[in-house]
């Protein structure tokens, strides 16, 4: 069957027009679910960070990241960890940790919905559940808890982890004045 060259065009003018119309819901979308931070809200992430600094101080958590700065990461990356079911004992074995239990202790404070220790090349070292990524050294609840500042995202929207809508915060870990690690979590609007 031969298209003439208008219906041709026509069907391709359709067709950009239905591309630009996804590309613009695909970005409101995304958009739509960060919010600015109220007042209320933020006094609440200010108290968790200061708790989230104490628990970082805890002797288990120090002794975990010193251990996993000695040993690395053992060769996981993030696409090992995508394909890892929740049950996975590599998955499991973060939470089971004597740093993974104290974790899932800590999350019982039903202000935040994940809690995670990572090492100082942003390898997760202990979890209270299964993170998103397992090496996140190139964001922000890294890079700038690890050079020794307490760190809160700027914006509500749903955690990537939990898809819990919260604000993410994040700590150094600290040894002798020096950074060793990061703790993040996020601190929940419910």
């Amino acid at each position: 069957m031969k298209i003439s060259a208008t219906l041709q065009k026509n069907i391709f003018a359709w067709m950009m027009v239905f591309g630009v119309l996804i590309v613009c819901s695909v970005t409101f979308s995304t958009v739509a679910y960060a919010e600015a931070i109220p007042p209320n809200v933020q006094a609440k992430v200010d108290k968790y960070k200061q708790k989230l600094v104490e628990w970082a101080a805890n002797p288990v958590i120090i002794a975990a990241i010193k251990e996993a700065n000695t040993k690395g990461s053992g060769g996981m990356t993030n696409g090992a960890w995508d394909g890892l079911d929740d049950n996975d004992p590599k998955v499991m074995a973060l939470q089971t940790s004597v740093a993974g239990k104290l974790l899932k202790k800590l999350e019982e404070d039903k202000a935040i919905n994940k809690l995670f220790i990572r090492d100082e090349k942003g390898n997760l070292v202990a979890a209270s559940s299964k993170a998103l990524l397992f090496n996140n050294v190139s964001r922000p609840q890294f890079v700038n808890p690890f050079k020794g500042q307490v760190w809160s995202a700027n914006e509500m929207k749903p955690d990537p982890t939990t898809q819990v809508m919260s604000v993410q915060i994040a700590v150094p870990i600290m040894d002798g004045g020096k950074s060793i690690g990061v703790m993040n979590s996020s601190v929940s609007l419910k």
